[in-house]
């Protein structure tokens, strides 16, 4: 299987370190901040429960006795990470890797695969970079683009709050005009997060509101714009114009750069459905980063491992709940982390 993981890529425009995940803006010391970043670890490891429990039941049994490795042992190893859905196509790569490392002698014992994948993993989400990529000069852009349903304005206005929560100045364009509902929607969030909004009437030119949010940008000197499109997908070539004529606005103001990134938001429940919207929306979009959302409502994180690799755009945030704070910037450490701790779950017998 020809995947390309590796293959070099042009060098990527300059970021910022990606903060650590943050929690609803308090005047808590560092003793109450442990435990809300504590607190979101164990939503993170909730929401890929069943793929840890399956991992538990099948996996502990087989790695955990440190016994020799066999091509027996790797075959059952690999009917367990598909029955944990991380999908065919991905564990076949993933199982070529482990008994690459097995075959050349770096893994000898099955208490070493665990660790190996682990460290792999982590390469692999990592890789290309999961910072939100700011502006080096002036303020940034960001369009949020995805399909209707996959939760796209609610992960705008968590968009929102977490850059208003580490210290940013945020727009809001309500540029989703075929929607009245997903305006009305980011108006209700922009007021309980305290940011600025702007919108137009209904069924207006979507790239109208984002020319009048790049004006409001520069006016009130804010840091960051973050544009709502239409969640329509009539087809490939209506998309692209769309999203032309929105960097055509933002180009119209002198924003240089901009849009500086361009967040994708599927729904990590809709499994094969997500992968084809991403390989559309790559196409025509940009797209240079992924927002996951309902992760909570899917216990199959080896999804999120398949959608990075698949479509080799990174992964940056992570929706955990419907809440605004219910989200955080990926950190693909403590996912592996989330996704392989089963010190906590009994252990199985080794299986014959």
């Amino acid at each position: 299987m020809a995947f390309g993981f590796f293959k070099k890529k042009d060098k990527p425009a300059p970021d910022v370190p990606a903060p650590a995940p943050v929690s609803a803006p308090t005047d808590a010391g560092p003793e109450e901040a442990a435990p809300a970043k504590k607190g979101l670890l164990n939503r993170l490891t909730k929401a890929i429960s069943k793929t840890r429990m399956i991992l538990s039941r099948r996996v502990l049994g087989l790695v955990g006795m440190g016994q020799k490795i066999d091509d027996e042992i790797l075959d059952k190893l690999e009917e367990a990470m598909i029955e944990a859905d991380f999908g065919v196509e991905t564990t076949g790569f993933l199982m070529d890797v482990v008994r690459g490392a097995w075959k050349n002698g770096t893994i000898e014992t099955t208490d070493q695969v665990l660790p190996f994948l682990q460290q792999d993993l982590k390469h692999r989400l990592t890789h290309r970079g999961n910072a939100l990529r700011f502006a080096e000069n002036g303020p940034t852009v960001i369009l949020v683009v995805g399909v209707n349903g996959a939760g796209k304005t609610t992960s705008v206005a968590k968009l929102a709050w977490y850059l208003t929560s580490i210290g940013k100045k945020v727009v809001l364009a309500a540029a989703d005009t075929f929607r009245a509902a997903a305006v009305e929607q980011l108006k209700t969030w922009s007021q309980r997060i305290g940011c600025e909004i702007v919108t137009g009437p209904e069924r207006a030119d979507p790239a109208s509101v984002a020319h009048r949010g790049a004006e409001r940008l520069l006016e009130l000197s804010a840091d960051v714009l973050l544009v709502d499109t239409a969640g329509r997908l009539h087809t490939q070539k209506n998309l692209m114009d769309e999203l032309r004529k929105i960097h055509a606005a933002c180009a119209a103001k002198k924003i240089a750069g901009a849009p500086h990134e361009t967040i994708l938001v599927l729904d990590a429940t809709t499994g094969q459905n997500a992968l084809n919207q991403a390989e559309m929306f790559k196409q025509a979009a940009q797209v240079t980063g992924l927002f996951l959302a309902k992760l909570d409502g899917t216990a199959k994180g080896g999804a999120v491992l398949t959608i990075n690799e698949k479509v080799e755009i990174p992964v940056k945030f992570v929706g955990l709940g419907e809440g605004v704070d219910d989200m955080q910037a990926f950190d693909a450490d403590q996912f592996v982390d989330a996704l392989f701790d089963l010190k906590d779950l009994a252990p199985a017998k080794a299986q014959p």
